[in-house]
């Protein structure tokens, strides 16, 4: 749709009014509805849209230790601007008309601490050198025979799955709810969020989908909204969805793998796949992916970004802990798979479902980028075995707060997406820990409460 089209739907619209969203750090989506009318004054220029979405945490806690703004600040307002080519009809609000936005600053330039902006100075990098970045991300997540009101009532336990045993990759399973497996199907792909597979993951009630892969902006766009989408989708069917890295100590956790591959720009060929090499992999991707493991344990947070994500980040539970690759090997953190001359790509499987799909894409293509800049030679082996023994190039930080002192000092880090980002975004982190470790936990409870 061009622009006077957009213009007229939403002029046309019987509701009157358009929802517009913008990612937070942590990947929360937060938004409002405005009027006709006050869309298009604004649609073409810029609103305002309180700061504070930058200086709270996924709770709205406000940080004490943030820079970007404050109380010290008193919390104004900051340019937002609607991204018009975003546009979508949210099926299951009669059509309503959808916007994301982006934030800029006073000068109109793009602001440094805005999780969609840094992806695209990573992107422009790219375009730069002649790259097309190819994205797509994958997503696990347990759902429940639950509601909002019903989860609070039970304190968050006890929930009800949707459906009870491990049934991974179950026909069973999907038919026995196939009402909601439809809905998602049909209404994200009406949402431009097009499937290429949903199934059911091992665990009680788990599903697993992959988003169809395209160029890695809109790519990341369709992870975001994806997110939000599916607790809407599920809340109108009496569930409740939830992202988190690990649900349960019992059961696995949930992934958010990136799939990524770089094209040429003019002959728009998969510049990673080299049918003459051994391994079927071209310089260029051997440089990326030796990037992406120097500098992955540089920016972790970025990709595992909560105190949960390092519970799933643990040995035999289908997340990697050590720094290696392999060739189609799921125990790794870096999967190459490169058979075939378009499906040619890597997948960072380091990454959970918690993340915020910007930073974590915005992460996998500045590593790689970085491998190809500084023509890091893939001297690393691949792993043929068992992933989780291979200590040959290290683990990776074993929690939030670790990975966090890593980044904050990390002169690669601040390479790859500047001081300003990486103070403000490891300030969020150490916000985190902070909170985390004030908390009294029902495991010190049972361990400690009797016997002590």
């Amino acid at each position: 749709m061009n622009t006077q089209s957009i213009f007229n739907y939403v002029k046309q619209h019987p509701s009157g009014r358009v929802k517009i969203a913008v990612s937070d750090i942590d990947g929360v989506l937060r938004g409002k509805y405005i009027s006709a009318e006050k869309f298009l004054s604004v649609a073409e220029t810029d609103m305002g849209f309180c700061d504070v979405v930058f200086g709270w945490d996924m709770n709205d806690a406000a940080y004490d230790n943030a820079s970007y703004t404050g109380w010290h600040t008193g919390y104004p307002d900051a340019k937002l601007k609607i991204i018009l080519s975003s546009f979508r009809k949210i099926p299951w609000e009669n059509d309503t008309p959808f916007f994301l936005g982006e934030f800029i600053d006073a000068k109109g330039n793009p602001l440094a601490i805005c999780p969609r902006q840094v992806l695209q100075k990573v992107i422009a990098q790219a375009s730069k050198a002649g790259y097309n970045a190819k994205f797509s991300q994958e997503f696990e997540w347990f759902n429940f025979a639950e509601t909002s009101h019903s989860f609070a009532d039970k304190g968050g336990r006890n929930l009800t799955p949707l459906t009870p045993g491990m049934f991974g990759y179950s026909i069973l399973r999907s038919t026995e709810r196939n009402d909601f497996f439809s809905d998602l199907f049909d209404l994200l792909k009406k949402f431009d969020i097009p499937l290429e597979g949903l199934h059911t993951e091992t665990g009680p009630g788990v599903y697993e989908a992959a988003i169809a892969f395209g160029d890695i902006l809109s790519s990341a766009d369709r992870a975001v909204l994806f997110k939000t989408a599916v607790k809407e989708i599920a809340g109108l069917n009496g569930i409740m969805a939830t992202f988190m890295a690990k649900f349960s100590e019992n059961l696995p956790g949930c992934s958010g793998h990136v799939h990524q591959s770089l094209w040429d720009k003019r002959s728009q060929n998969n510049l990673f796949h080299d049918a003459k090499d051994k391994q079927r992999m071209s310089p260029l991707m051997k440089n990326y992916l030796a990037g992406q493991l120097h500098c992955l344990p540089h920016i972790l947070p970025m990709v595992a970004p909560t105190i949960n994500s390092y519970k799933r980040l643990v040995e035999g539970a289908w997340a990697p802990t050590t720094v290696t690759w392999g060739l189609d090997n799921r125990t790794v953190a870096l999967r190459a798979l490169t058979e075939g001359k378009k499906s040619c790509r890597l997948e960072t499987r380091v990454v959970g479902s918690d993340t915020n799909p910007y930073l974590a894409m915005a992460a996998c293509l500045a590593a790689g980028l970085y491998g190809i800049r500084k023509k890091l030679t893939l001297k690393q082996p691949a792993t043929a075995g068992n992933g989780y023994q291979d200590l040959s190039n290290g683990r990776f930080p074993k929690s939030l707060d670790e990975a966090t002192q890593l980044m904050k000092t990390s002169a690669i880090a601040k390479e790859l997406f500047g001081e300003v980002f990486v103070q403000h975004f490891t300030q969020t982190r150490e916000w985190e820990v902070k909170q985390f470790a004030k908390v009294v936990t029902d495991w010190e409870l049972k361990r400690y409460f009797e016997i002590i």
